[in-house]
């Protein structure tokens, strides 16, 4: 299939199977690389992805310089409503793939360049839910040689609000409650109980080991001594 200006469209962008986890998030969003796609272009041409707010699509204007006015990731969704990102040469989308590989592209995946003027062509993060259209472009030099035709509408997640979010707990059954209660209620009576215990052993203990300390006898020791103050009787 030809565009009016004799550039070939190719089939659709995709989004990478949901069991690699992480499909869509709120920012972000997970594409099958275009492999095997653009077969019939030379080795030094570079393929853009083009990324656009549904309402830019009927008018898209593939001649726009990538990231001049009008393509600025900074300004998407402000003063302009199609951007350009993650260019690489198609050298870099071999066909076939190797099995086993994961040929996927992140989009809206670089933060540190999100508000860097200087980098008008970055993968920053997506600023809402979308939806958003998305094809990708190859470029040999700046004159468009091949296309595909852009992908249905993508709609990111929404993040949940904070009051939506059960509080730990907060589900329990009436029942799941009561039984709570009542083994809070036995564990205390136990506590108090063995307690209990503990003083009336203490007390116990104290009485039987009181004893009382023998008094000291103190005997003396008497000398006769009348007894030899006189002389013995001789017979």
């Amino acid at each position: 299939l030809l565009t009016a200006d004799g550039i070939p469209t190719l089939v659709a962008p995709v989004l990478a199977s949901s069991s690699l986890g992480g499909q869509k998030t709120t920012s972000t969003f997970v594409l099958d690389q275009p492999r095997c796609v653009f077969t019939n272009v030379s080795k030094d041409t570079v393929i853009w992805l083009v990324v656009a707010d549904p309402s830019a699509v009927p008018d898209f204007n593939n001649s726009l310089e990538p990231g001049g006015p009008g393509r600025e990731f900074q300004q998407f969704l402000n003063s302009t409503f199609a951007y350009m990102t993650l260019n690489t040469t198609v050298l870099n989308y071999p066909c076939p793939k190797n099995p086993g590989d994961i040929t996927v592209l992140r989009v809206g995946s670089e933060t540190h360049c999100a508000k860097d003027k200087k980098r008008p062509t970055c993968n920053g993060p997506l600023p809402g839910p979308g939806p958003y259209q998305v094809k990708f472009l190859a470029l040999n030099g700046s004159k468009p040689v091949a296309q595909t035709a852009w992908s249905e509408p993508i709609t990111l997640r929404t993040a949940q609000p904070s009051g939506n979010i059960p509080v730990p707990g907060s589900g329990h059954s009436a029942g799941m409650i009561a039984l709570t209660s009542i083994l809070s209620i036995l564990f205390a009576i136990l506590l108090a109980g063995l307690v209990a215990m503990l003083l009336w052993g203490s007390d116990a203990s104290s009485g039987s080991s009181t004893f009382s300390k023998p008094e000291a006898v103190t005997v003396r020791r008497y000398n006769t001594h009348h007894v030899y103050d006189q002389p013995a009787a001789r017979l």
